[in-house]
């Protein structure tokens, strides 16, 4: 399983599009956005989020969790199903360790989360994700300058965002880059995951050049990162297979 990883504003969901349509033998999965806008909380969770984000951060964070939780869950049980020749490499868009390296991690930071709530938080991440899920195959980091993010999210005028501060952006950037550049204090099943880390600061959905080479690197990442004898025993009938696969031109 690959977890697309990014800033609010990156373009995972347009790359997720993108990667469904050039590598059509990819199996993709997109946020459960929608779940945060559910009608049992009156108003959009991200919009109380945004709003008020002392008083909602360990709601927002907690119920976030248990949502990519149960899409982690799902998915590795689907996974697990198949043998060798019926795989089919998972993308899943964001995952629970951005949502517990680089969201709540920095809620608890910057004061939104008290102690006593950090700590609550750790104590159910342990228990659903370390206990319950597989560690991932590797990582797909779209990285994206906080202003860029910011143009965009203005842009896509997603519910609740209106009020996103350049600020926020910047400190979400920062824990990804700590998260998945540097890997400062990570767990230690997740320090040997490959991570692709993708400059997707200019506009690629309709730049063909770029947006060629964005796919060829995750293409080339995905075969690189799976065992060789899984891909030996893919390369028979999966068109994914190194044998049955080149460099897409995308026209």
């Amino acid at each position: 399983m690959y977890l697309l990883e990014g800033n609010l504003g990156a373009g995972k969901s347009t790359m997720l599009a993108l990667i469904k349509q050039h590598l059509p033998h990819l199996h993709v999965v997109t946020e459960p956005v929608n779940s945060w806008h559910n009608d049992n909380f009156q108003e959009s969770l991200l919009g109380h989020f945004y709003k008020d984000t002392p008083r909602w951060a360990y709601t927002m964070e907690l119920f976030t969790m248990m949502t990519r939780v149960k899409e982690h869950l799902k998915e590795q049980a689907s996974l697990e199903q198949l043998n060798s020749y019926t795989y089919t490499p998972k993308i899943m868009e964001r995952s629970l360790y951005s949502g517990y390296y680089c969201f709540a991690k920095n809620g608890y930071e910057q004061g939104f989360l008290t102690y006593e709530e950090w700590t609550a938080y750790n104590q159910w991440f342990e228990f659903l994700v370390a206990k319950k899920c597989a560690t991932p195959t590797g990582f797909i980091y779209l990285q994206a300058a906080p202003e860029v993010c910011l143009k965009r999210m203005s842009k896509r005028n997603r519910s609740g965002e209106d009020t996103v501060p350049l600020e926020y952006l910047q400190q979400i950037h920062n824990q990804h880059e700590q998260f998945l550049v540097h890997k400062t204090s990570v767990a230690k099943n997740l320090q040997n995951v490959p991570v692709l880390v993708l400059d997707v600061s200019e506009e690629f959905a309709h730049n063909q050049v770029i947006l060629q080479n964005l796919i060829n690197q995750i293409q080339d990442f995905i075969m690189s990162s799976m065992s060789s004898t899984l891909i030996n025993a893919v390369s028979l009938n999966n068109p994914l297979s190194p044998s049955n696969t080149k460099n897409f031109s995308i026209v």
